[in-house]
């Protein structure tokens, strides 16, 4: 069976081992590049390529702009790695697409849960699974979203939560069942994750936002009236 793909970038040789190393344990294949320019070339001479773990700072081309070419052409996932526990770049990072955000010092261990629940989720199903509610029309194998037959480019954790949503309809989640469910056991985050995130998809979605409603003091419920 051919391994998953997986693009590191760092500039730092030694980082690149670090991770390689706990990812050729795991069974997948590791391509390494050294700056952004690098991670370019090699993103698109492949086309299967399932994740890619990317440095911020970098020489040539820094990580925020290798990311927003990948997402001109790609929802490949992404995971960013930055020294800085920086507020502002962790939200800068969730408004161009990435769909997890590591601070170095990292536990190796950690990431690489975040790439296994990361892949487990955008796996190949067996079968096509649609969820259709309220004029939204999910597909999870295909991994799509769309509204009146219109595309709608939904980051990976946007395409989950709103997948949870859809699932739950007419249910009261919780901050804390939402942060289990979409972004696993192996996430350190707060409610400041899901209020972003709850926010960047209402507006994606348009009016059809207004289906995700605050319930104040918990969480959100997707509602949709019959």
């Amino acid at each position: 069976m051919e391994r998953i793909k997986i693009l590191v970038v760092d500039d730092e040789s030694r980082m690149r081992k670090l991770v390689r190393d706990f990812l050729v344990r795991k069974g997948y294949e590791v391509l390494e590049a050294g700056d952004g320019s690098e991670a370019l070339d090699i993103f698109y001479e492949r086309n299967d390529i399932a994740l890619v773990i990317l440095d911020v700072m970098m020489p040539k081309m820094d990580g925020w702009q290798v990311c927003r070419m990948i997402r001109n052409d790609s929802r490949v996932p992404i995971i960013m790695l930055t020294a800085r526990a920086d507020e502002k770049d962790e939200l800068q990072g969730f408004d161009l697409g990435v769909d997890e955000y590591i601070s170095k010092p990292f536990s190796p261990k950690i990431l690489v849960a975040r790439v296994e629940a990361i892949l487990r989720r955008t796996g190949k199903s067996e079968e096509a699974v649609i969820l259709e509610e309220g004029g939204i029309r999910l597909d999870k194998a295909a991994h799509m979203v769309t509204i009146d037959g219109q595309d709608i480019a939904l980051s990976f954790k946007e395409f989950e939560l709103l997948a949870f949503f859809m699932e739950n309809k007419g249910i009261a989640l919780s901050r804390e069942k939402i942060l289990n469910n979409v972004w696993n056991y192996d996430y350190f985050g707060d409610a400041r994750t899901i209020d972003t995130h709850v926010k960047k998809l209402r507006s994606k979605l348009g009016q059809k936002g207004e289906l995700i409603r605050t319930i104040w003091g918990m969480g959100y419920k997707f509602e949709v009236n019959e």
